[in-house]
């Protein structure tokens, strides 16, 4: 299992448009997936233990952005039949079990994740309320495991910037994953 630390922020790139399934029995778009004030699109999948260590906090942090006008969705792009907890019965199971505040869809084409640069799972994009690309950086200093409760909350802090002054931070630390799984 590779770990890789995504690219810095291309300020100002604009959110690229999707059109997905999700484990709620809908699709989802990039307009209807927006909050007034931006979007966090998230890559992120069941089997990742980087994603696995901080997935609550995601929980948490999406749920908290939402009242500042932040909407959120989380894609999965892996290969579910190279990494089958990356199913997606188990995609439906993990969204219900976590009550997910945010749409969780599946990218199966992996087109979305290869025009957003995704890299690894977790990877974040924080757009402002033109869709314009803010934040690409870590949640926080957890890595496969979960940092301490105490630490500076980069992604939920950057995002609430964003949503103020409709620009994240100049000063961004690149988060860490597991690669994408592609298909051959």
């Amino acid at each position: 299992m590779a770990s890789l630390s995504p690219p810095v922020c291309d300020f100002g790139r604009p959110a690229i448009d999707f059109d997905l399934p999700g484990v709620d029995g809908r699709h989802h778009t990039l307009t209807g997936s927006r909050g007034p004030r931006g979007l966090l699109v998230m890559f992120i999948c069941n089997h990742c233990p980087y994603v696995k260590a901080v997935i609550h906090r995601i929980v948490r942090d999406t749920a908290e952005l939402a009242t500042l006008g932040i909407g959120s969705i989380a894609i999965m792009s892996n290969d579910p039949g190279v990494y089958p907890e990356d199913s997606w019965q188990n995609m439906e199971r993990i969204a219900r079990e976590l009550a997910f505040p945010f749409p969780y869809v599946f990218d199966q084409s992996q087109a979305v994740a290869k025009a957003y640069g995704a890299v690894c799972t977790p990877d974040f994009f924080g757009y402002n309320a033109k869709l314009e690309l803010q934040y690409r950086g870590r949640l926080d200093e957890s890595h496969r495991e979960t940092a301490a409760a105490t630490v500076r909350r980069d992604l939920f802090l950057a995002m609430q910037q964003v949503a103020g002054s409709g620009q994240g931070p100049a000063q961004q630390i690149a988060g860490i994953g597991c690669s994408i799984k592609w298909r051959e």
